[in-house]
């Protein structure tokens, strides 16, 4: 018996299988050169078919009360392409390249006005408060067993001697067990490296020593603005 989409990932479906098509479009020139794969069409069409089995994998973290949903909806479709890559034979490093080279070119479709301004929010008191309170609610007992699949996470306030606005500490990673649970654990660092350019794009400096998926206790993001140009 087949699986169902959660019926909050349902409303986003067109959304996603949308910006699915866009990063094949992109990747297509790197799936030929450094890949080395020939029949795109073929790759485009098992990745599609892929990504509906992700779909009904994506663990229900609260929907839109949670902003763990959006990183969901956003990267999680990069462990379809992921997974179709590897069947291929494509190296983790080389999959890594093309997925972070894709989703900086598609980040860059949206105009740099629009990007900042996401970057300010995101760096804002108001945002800051919001991801204090997110971050107290991840860590109850309560909020454990009703979502399990979801991140755990403290709020990090800058020391006298810090150089960062605020960070977060991910005691516990969504997709870190969404990899554990399908039997993606060795791609999973391609999606940790798509941070980066997630927040460079958007103005935001991040700087992260160590991940979840690296075999630490916690992966340490520390947030602070990038000098405008």
């Amino acid at each position: 018996m087949a699986e169902n989409i959660h019926p909050f990932y349902e409303t986003h479906r067109g959304a996603m299988e949308a910006a699915m098509r866009d990063r094949l479009d992109l990747a297509e020139p790197m799936l030929c050169e450094r890949a080395h794969l020939t029949d795109i069409g073929g790759i485009r069409r098992e990745v599609m078919d892929e990504f509906e089995i992700v779909l009904t994998q994506m663990p229900y973290v609260g929907g839109a009360a949670s902003r763990m949903s959006d990183f969901f909806m956003r990267l999680m479709g990069f462990m379809a392409i992921s997974r179709v890559l590897r069947r291929h034979g494509v190296p983790p490093a080389v999959i890594g390249e093309i997925e972070r080279e894709t989703y900086r070119a598609q980040l860059l479709t949206v105009t740099e006005t629009e990007r900042l301004a996401s970057g300010r929010q995101f760096m804002s008191p108001e945002n800051q408060a919001l991801l204090r309170a997110q971050a107290a609610g991840s860590v109850t007992e309560s909020h454990q067993e009703e979502f399990p699949e979801d991140f755990v996470y403290d709020f990090v306030e800058p020391g006298p001697d810090d150089n960062f606005e605020f960070g977060i500490n991910y005691k516990a990673c969504g997709f870190c067990k969404f990899a554990a649970r399908h039997g993606d654990k060795d791609i999973l660092p391609n999606i940790c490296g798509l941070d980066f350019d997630a927040y460079a794009t958007r103005g935001i400096r991040l700087e992260r020593t160590q991940t979840l998926a690296g075999g630490a206790s916690h992966c340490n993001f520390r947030f602070s603005r990038l000098p405008s140009e």
